[in-house]
């Protein structure tokens, strides 16, 4: 997940224009950042703050030291379902076989379909609450972020993940509409 400054909305009365409680500096080119997390209905994984692209090796190293320490905290011994999507990093054949070697299952995700992993409306929630944040530093930024993050209550992730069925169930409406529809 990538965030940055959004940019400023400013809400004033008339003749207020120029008062300096009504001014804030601004950043030319807000910081921006590429962010790895995850979550289980037990709570929230650390966050990793990623420098550059992700590939294959990165995305790897990632798991390594920070999805399945997560994991451990989280699972314990139980056997848990890693769920990500088909970005390249992901589907990549190193990848497939990192998961074998380290015995985790996969959920088979297929292509082109609707993202309806929790995780999405988790960092949905994490924006909104960087709304008010204007960070105009990196270290400002990751602060902020990581504030939203520390702030997520395994209650939260528990109800996004209790809403995957109906949300798959919604998406398996429309899809039955719209081929109803194309055979009328």
């Amino acid at each position: 997940m990538s965030f940055g400054n959004q940019g400023a909305r400013v809400w004033r009365k008339t003749g207020e224009k120029e008062m300096p409680k009504c001014l804030k500096s601004s950043v030319k080119y807000p910081p921006s950042v590429m962010v790895w997390g995850a979550m289980s209905a037990a709570g929230v994984s650390p966050l990793c703050f990623i420098k550059g692209r992700v590939n294959a090796a990165s995305y790897q190293e990632i798991l390594e030291h920070f999805m399945l320490p997560s994991a451990e905290k989280l699972y314990g011994d139980e056997d848990f379902v890693f769920q990500h999507d088909l970005a390249p990093a992901h589907s990549a054949k190193t990848t497939g076989k990192w998961f074998t070697d380290h015995g985790i299952t996969v959920l088979n995700w297929p292509a082109n379909s609707p993202d309806l992993n929790p995780i999405e409306n988790l960092w949905d929630i994490v924006k909104r609450k960087l709304r008010d944040a204007r960070p105009n530093t990196l270290d400002e930024l990751k602060a902020a972020i990581e504030a939203s993050w520390a702030s997520i209550t395994p209650q939260q992730c528990h109800r996004l993940i209790a809403s995957m069925p109906r949300r798959i169930e919604a998406v398996s409406y429309l899809k039955k509409l719209a081929y109803h529809e194309k055979v009328l």
